[in-house]
Order: C-alpha cells, then sequence, then structure tokens
C-alpha cells in the first residue's frame, strides 16, 4: 500500500491532467460546434448517439442528458447496430458518434448505412485526421496530451473531455430552445425538483368529506370533535354563507387551555377560533404553500376558492408525504 502522501499526490496528478484537459476543450468551440448545434437544433426526429466501450459509456450519458434537456435523444450500441438496430435509425434523425480514435471497427462498419440514410453525422473524436473525424459533416476536437491513467491505457482524460463536449453540445442547444425550468420538471415527474415544480395543492390536500369544517355557531365541543374525526390537527370555521371566517388548530386549543378553564360546551368556536388565517387556493404550487407555512410558522392551512369558501385542507405531515419538504 502506498503512503497517504503518495496516494494524496496521485489524486492531485489525476485532477490536474484531467482539469487541463478539460480547459484545452475552450480553444476547439468554434465553426463545427455551431454547425452540431445547428444540426441537433433542426433535427425533426431523435439524436442518436453511438460508441464502443468507455465512448459507450460516456454516449449514453450524453444521450440522457440531451433527452432531459429538451433535445430528444437515445443510445445505440454500435455492435447491435450492425445487427439490426439501424432499423432504430431514420431519416429525420441526427448521429453523434464518440471515438477516441475514430478509428472503432463497430463505429467504421455502419458508417456507409448512416451516409446512405443521409443524415447529418456530428463525431467526437481525438484524431482529427481520423476515418470518423473525415466523414462528419461536424467534428468536434477532443483529444487530450496525455490520460490521467499512468500506464496511458485506461480512457480517463479522453473520457472526460468527451462528457464535458457532450455537457456543452446539451447546454447550449437547452438554451437556443428557451428550455425552463418547468420544462425540465416534466422530464423529471419523479425526481425532486418535478414534485416542487409541478406539484399543486389540489394534488395533495383533502377535499370533499376530508375537510374539517363547522359553523361558526358551532361550540368548542363540536370543533373538538371535527378536529377529532377528521384528524388533520384542526378545523376552519364558515359563516352562515359558507365562506371561511377562521381556523382553530390544535395550537389554539393549547392556548385556551392555558388561559384557564374553559367549558368546551359553552364555549362557541367564534370566541376563540383564528381570525384573518393564511389561505391557499387549490392551484397554487405545493412549494408555495411549504413557503407560507414556514414564514408564519403554521403547520396547517385551508384551501379556499375565489369566493373564500373552502375547497381542502391540508397540513405538513401531507407536504412531507408528497415530498416537497
Amino acid at each position: 500500500m502506498m503512503s497517504p502522501v503518495k496516494l494524496e499526490q496521485m489524486a492531485l496528478a489525476v485532477i490536474d491532467i484531467e482539469a487541463k484537459a478539460i480547459a484545452d476543450l475552450a480553444g476547439r468551440i468554434g465553426p463545427d460546434f455551431v454547425h452540431a448545434c445547428r444540426f441537433m437544433y433542426d433535427c425533426e426526429g431523435r439524436i442518436v448517439v453511438l460508441g464502443m466501450g468507455k465512448s459507450g459509456h460516456i454516449g449514453e450519458k450524453i444521450a440522457a442528458t440531451l433527452a432531459s434537456t429538451g433535445s430528444p435523444a437515445f443510445f445505440v450500441h454500435p455492435g447491435e447496430a450492425s445487427h439490426g438496430d439501424m432499423g432504430m435509425i431514420t431519416r429525420n434523425d441526427v448521429v453523434l458518434a464518440l471515438s477516441n480514435s475514430g478509428e472503432t471497427t463497430e463505429v467504421l462498419t455502419i458508417l456507409p448505412l448512416i451516409k446512405r440514410l443521409g443524415v447529418p453525422l456530428i463525431a467526437l473524436t481525438g484524431k482529427v485526421d481520423s476515418t470518423l473525424a473525415g466523414a462528419a459533416d461536424a467534428h468536434l476536437d477532443v483529444s487530450v496530451e496525455k490520460e490521467a491513467c499512468p500506464l496511458g491505457l485506461a480512457p480517463t482524460s479522453s473520457t472526460t473531455a468527451a462528457l464535458v463536449m457532450g455537457d456543452a453540445l446539451a447546454v447550449s442547444l437547452l438554451e437556443q430552445r428557451g428550455f425552463t425550468a418547468d420544462d425540465f420538471a416534466l422530464s423529471h415527474p419523479g425526481g425532486s425538483l418535478g414534485r416542487r415544480l409541478l406539484l399543486h395543492v389540489e394534488d395533495i390536500m383533502h377535499g370533499n368529506d376530508s375537510i374539517p369544517c363547522v359553523s361558526d355557531t358551532a361550540s368548542l365541543s363540536e370543533a373538538l370533535l371535527e378536529m377529532t374525526q377528521k384528524g388533520l390537527g384542526m378545523t376552519g370555521v364558515v359563516d352562515a354563507d359558507g365562506k371561511l371566517a377562521g381556523i382553530f388548530t390544535d395550537g389554539d386549543l393549547r392556548r385556551v387551555l392555558d388561559h384557564g378553564e374553559v367549558n368546551v360546551h359553552q364555549t362557541g368556536i367564534a370566541e376563540v377560533m383564528t381570525r384573518n388565517c393564511k389561505t391557499v387556493q387549490a392551484r397554487q404550487l405545493a412549494v408555495e404553500t411549504l413557503s407560507l407555512m414556514e414564514q408564519y410558522k403554521i403547520n396547517s392551512l385551508m384551501v379556499v376558492n375565489e369566493q373564500q369558501r373552502p375547497v381542502g385542507a391540508l397540513n405538513m405531515h401531507d407536504l412531507l408525504r408528497a415530498g416537497v419538504v
């Protein structure tokens, strides 16, 4: 086992080598990069990404990044393409091929077929004079001075450079398309961002018979019974027109009891409820509700319509279950 100092030195050397490989890419962003972006932006079909071995792994990630940022894409294994998967590439597509050497046999084997389809070919290679680079309609030079592997064998700097160039393409296209955070959320409905940007109050609130609500003529005991039955730790209080007049929560109950003895049967809920309470509407984002609850340090809210009539209720536990918190 190497000494701790030697291990740290090795790690730093790898980072330095790969950082330089990335920095060197800046000088290669030019007309071919612009052409590549235009081919991909104008694509009426899908961006088909090809690559073998480590380049294939990088290609899969690039395809996933493109797809999640507004540029429909998928990965095709070049070896499988020669055995039927070429049928996945149509005349409306654009091909993005990765090969550090530019001479990968499996990729070169299907080059004539790609050319026959007449689809634009974008190549990411480390050899500007390679066969693949020469056949490309747009070639992006991702060559590196050396690999971070001390043997100079394991793809390290070269795969990092290709990955970064792929990100540069994806982000440039994202900007060109005017892709927004809402668009990103639609591509990631199961992720935390998707939940925060797509989930509305109406998606998680308790509605209909589950809404805790009593009349402003009800007694405190009736309100407590409603709170117990609905299990949300609060109840809304409505006036004769069905409009929200106030709210009564577990916290309000504690404050009432702190002030001394109270007859729950004789005390009217209107005497102890909180008036002018905070409310939300059903179409508001759940994350906005969370912000409101955190700002005013409240755990429960009534959901009202434009006429201020209750249409739902929710508490912090609902936001937790929905993954908004």
